[in-house]
This record gives structure tokens, sequence and C-alpha cells, in this order.
């Protein structure tokens, strides 16, 4: 059993792969480096011994206690990055059960809401209609909010493939804004999408992009402004297809934008309009385009909007 362990450790792709990092981030990876820097260490510190100390003995000495200095500073080091390594893991994991484990109570949920709704069940007065919808709303946050707890898990966990296929990016794109109609309509905000005559067809996971438009689409209607525009842009430039997303919404203050693609990050002047949201989108998008080979970034001002944009490459 300990021969087994002992072994089970030096198989490093094996842990890299249990914890979920990359190789430069694994523990055991680490604890190879840093005993290749203490040998390295030892064998200078004794050809400097035995040039400048006329005693071999004391060369041996120091030799010998560096290289256990440095040995017990790189185990313990070792052990503080398998440390946090296991808790990132286990917190991955924890993540991703109870997000599996509150998806069929909330299914439950939505069902039973939607077929009171529906009278079936007997009449329903308009005060209790209200109530109910407001109980739908609020599941579909809640709905939300799961989807995106088990994508970013298994985006840590390193289960997150993109099964790259050519499509049209145009025509997927009009599809999500036919989707976002009735969100369209009651945010009274007017959407624009405006594609060059001949656009090449991108190469990524038509299925993972769709995460990333209407992530996109939607954080510009929920911070948008009545009576507003969305201007949508698609173009091409070099080897790549460029979107363009641009609203005229509350926009983005100057100090939070170094953090906006990170995980559960909302910027301070959003809680002003009470918008719902989980902060884990734009993290989302981001890891999605460039794993699919493309780059996104965004310009924004204050009270003035934001325009928003990533490139994909194409397959000519």
């Amino acid at each position: 059993m300990i021969l087994k362990n002992f072994f089970s450790q030096l198989n490093i792709v094996a842990n890299c792969k249990r914890y979920g990092v990359s190789l430069w981030q694994c523990p055991q990876f680490l604890f190879l480096i840093m005993g290749a820097v203490i040998i390295a260490t030892a064998l200078i510190t004794y050809i400097l011994g035995v040039r400048y100390v006329a005693d071999p003995n004391i060369v041996s000495l120091i030799v010998l206690v560096l290289t256990i200095v440095l040995f017990i500073i790189s185990f313990s080091i070792t052990r503080s990055v398998e440390g946090l390594a296991e808790a990132n893991r286990l917190k991955s994991e924890f993540v991703s059960i109870i997000s599996h484990q509150l998806r069929s109570p909330l299914s439950n949920l939505k069902w039973v809401i939607d077929l009171l709704l529906s009278g079936r069940m007997g009449k329903v007065d308009e005060k209790h209609g209200e109530y109910f919808q407001i109980l739908k709303d609020n599941t579909a946050r809640m709905g939300e909010l799961i989807s995106d707890l088990l994508i970013v898990s298994r985006i840590e966990q390193r289960r997150f493939p993109l099964e790259k296929t050519e499509f049209s990016l145009e025509d997927l794109t009009r599809e999500i804004i036919d989707e976002f109609r009735p969100m369209i309509s009651d945010s009274k905000i007017e959407v624009k999408l405006e594609a060059a005559n001949t656009l090449a067809r991108v190469f990524a996971d038509s299925s993972r992009i769709k995460i990333v438009i209407e992530n996109l689409l939607d954080n510009a209607l929920r911070y948008g402004k009545n009576q507003g525009q969305i201007f949508i842009k698609l173009k091409t430039t070099g080897k790549n297809l460029l979107f363009e997303i641009k609203d005229s919404g509350v926009g983005i203050p100057k100090e939070d934008q170094r953090y906006i693609f990170e995980r559960f990050f909302r910027s301070s002047n959003v809680l002003k309009h009470q918008t719902r949201g989980s902060g884990l989108g734009l993290y989302i998008a981001k890891f999605i385009i460039e794993r699919s080979g493309g780059k996104i970034s965004f310009q924004s001002q204050e009270n003035k909007g934001s325009t928003f944009w990533f490139t994909l490459p194409t397959k000519t």
C-alpha cells in the first residue's frame, strides 16, 4: 500500500488532472523542479567551496546543511500548494454536486408553477396569478445561476470541452435575438443587427458561442436604458470574424474595468439599478472565446454605455 501511494505521487500527469490544474501549478511537478534546483545549488556550492575553502570537511558540512534547509523549505512550500490545490478541487466538486442536486427540485417547482398558472388545477385569480408569476421569475433566475455555477465548476475541473465546427455567426446571432424578443419588448430597447454582405463562416463550438452572445445581449438589455438602442455588428477582420455589441446603458466605472472578467465580480454602479446577475457571465465568455482561439475586450464609460467585442477564427 505504501509503495502504491508512493508511485501514485510520482504520476505527475494524473495528479494534475486530479487537482484540475495546469502542469506548472501541479504540486508534484513543482516539487520535482525544486528538487532539481536543490541539486544544482548543492553542486554549485560544492564547487565554490572546494575552490575557496581549504578544509573538505567544512565544504561537505556546508553542502549538507544547505541541502537539508532547501529540502525542508521546498517540502513545506509543496505541501502548502498541495493543500490549496486539494481545497480548490473539493470546492469545485462541492459546487458541482450541490448544483446538480438543486436542479431536480427546481425543475419540479417550475413544473408545478406552470401547471397552476395554466388553470388546469382550477381558475387562478389575478392576484394569485401575480404571485405565481413572481415565483416563476425567481425560479428562472435560480436556474440561470445554477447553470452558470455548473459551467464554472466544469471549467475549473477542465471538463468543459469544445467541439469545433463551421457555422454562420450571423444566423446564430439572429436566432438568439429572436429568442430574446419578449425581453427586448419588455425592456423597450431597440436591437439592430448590421452584418457585412459576405461573411466567412467561423470555426468554433456553436453551443458555447451561443452562451457568450446570450450573456452579452442579456447584459446590454439589463443594464440598458428605456427607449435606448443596442447595435450589433458583424464584420470580417483579416482571418477573423468580429462580433461587436454596443449599448447606451449605465456603463462601467473606470476603477472597476480591470476586474470585469473576474468571477463573481459586479460593478459598483450595478446595485443602484438592482439588476439580477451572478457576476459569472463575462468570466465564462472570456474563457470560451480564448479557448476558441479568439480575443474579447470592451470599452466603456459610466452613464454613456459599453461596447463589447470578440473575434473568432474563420475557416475558409
